[in-house]
């Protein structure tokens, strides 16, 4: 019988899995600035807009507030100030990512309704941006805070009383 995972655990694997949700996301907002460059405002563009708007407005705003809650603050307690001086790096980038966003959304939404005021250079820029925050953002969390956390994790697990009956 295998020991029940506290409701307090963090669920890496929901977070690794945003992760490649948000990779896939940032590819295809690659994939729509250079269309929209090229081709301008159509069907496929309208599409492509509509689901990374609804991606990056929703779940991806839900998973920095996850870590914010459950990753960063063991990090921010133990007495590692490089680390801690890292997920404060972090938390500042979720506030970057966020007002970068409140840029890019509209005209996302601008696209996926078929609109065409929005201005392509301008659009471009603020793509490029974004995509820079959050590949740099994930590359950090995944090389240095996530193994962090984790180990973090499994020390207080192993640590903790079993609750299971001999």
């Amino acid at each position: 019988m295998s020991a029940a995972v506290p409701a307090s655990a963090t669920s890496f694997e929901a977070l690794d899995a945003c992760h490649r949700q948000i990779m896939e996301h940032l590819t295809t907002l690659t994939s729509l600035a250079q269309h929209i460059e090229a081709f301008g405002v159509d069907n496929w563009a309208q599409q492509q807009a509509g689901a990374v708007e609804a991606f990056f407005s929703g779940t991806s705003r839900q998973h920095h507030l996850e870590e914010e809650k459950n990753v960063f603050p063991p990090l921010l307690a133990g007495s590692d100030a490089e680390l801690a001086e890292l997920v404060r790096t972090l938390r500042q980038d979720h506030g970057w990512i966020e007002e970068n966003w409140i840029e890019l959304a509209p005209q996302l939404r601008a696209i996926a309704s078929g609109n065409n005021w929005i201005d392509s250079a301008e659009f471009l820029h603020n793509a490029e941006v974004f995509l820079a925050l959050c590949r740099s953002h994930i590359e950090l969390e995944e090389r240095l805070i996530y193994p962090e956390a984790r180990a973090i994790e499994a020390r207080n697990l192993s640590s903790r009383p079993s609750r299971e009956a001999p």
